[in-house]
């Protein structure tokens, strides 16, 4: 027996993270990417402001600099409609491909969590 404990304490000194999960939880664990992701999944194409509505407590600034990081991560395209100055972001395939880990999210919460731990 003390011997598999041995073992077991070597092998966990020697475990690291997968690096894909890694990136995975420093994209969604950033501040505010999961609620902007989650208003594009609900809503669809959203305009900065009625994005910025929902997720009221996200600066401007902070919002449009989450924005250009998923962009650049692949999982939202900006949008510009010709002949307009309408700008809309929308979830590329990518992005939409988080509905499961997000619904998995919702659950979750919704099994541990109190209204009092959420402020409410």
């Amino acid at each position: 027996m003390a011997e598999s404990i041995a073992t077991a304490t070597e092998d966990c000194t020697k475990m690291t993270l997968c690096p894909k999960f890694t990136k995975t939880f420093s994209i969604l664990g950033k501040k505010w990417n999961g609620m902007i992701l989650e208003v594009l999944l609900n809503h669809g194409p959203s305009r900065f402001k009625d994005i910025a509505g929902i997720v009221a407590k996200c600066s401007d600034r902070v919002l449009v600099e989450r924005l250009k990081e998923l962009e650049s991560e692949g999982l939202v395209d900006r949008l510009t409609h010709e002949g307009s100055s309408l700008i809309e972001y929308a979830l590329t395939a990518k992005g939409a491909a988080l509905q499961p880990v997000m619904a998995a999210a919702h659950t979750w919460g919704d099994s541990w969590l109190t209204d009092v731990e959420c402020g409410e």
